[in-house]
């Protein structure tokens, strides 16, 4: 029997898929965010190249979309900048996060510095500065 990944066809993960209501305002709202255009496709949605990620915004319009994960997270080298950028779009985050604010940037318990977000269909979002990731 070969071992896992012998063949070097390991899955590499490549797109997220995040529903929201309505697609021009989704489309606006991850542009100003991330400070990115994002590349309109067929079937009511949009790509935003992260990295190796793309993040698909799709339009559920006749369905209350589903949020994502426990939080979609992004390594950003200004955190400053994106935060600025959530906090005027007002999005920032209410919740506690190991009892600190989740809005708020602070160097969470595991060593990450970061902040939390969410998107107006509430998709959870956290961008964490470059740096202080835990390269696993």
């Amino acid at each position: 029997m070969a071992s896992i990944g012998a063949s070097g066809d390991v899955p590499r993960f490549f797109r997220l898929s995040v529903e929201v209501g309505d697609l021009d305002e989704a489309v606006d709202f991850y542009g100003r965010l991330f400070g990115i255009e994002g590349r309109r496709q067929a079937g009511a949605r949009a790509y935003f190249e992260c990295g190796p990620v793309t993040i698909s915004v799709q339009e559920v319009p006749q369905q209350t979309p589903h949020p994502a994960a426990k939080a979609l997270y992004f390594t950003v080298g200004d955190l400053e900048a994106v935060f600025g950028r959530a906090e005027t779009l007002g999005c920032l985050s209410t919740e506690l996060v190991h009892d600190a604010p989740a809005g708020a940037i602070a160097v969470r318990p595991w060593g990450e510095r970061s902040f939390y977000a969410q998107d107006p269909w509430g998709n959870p979002l956290c961008f964490v500065e470059e740096g202080t990731v835990y390269p696993g």
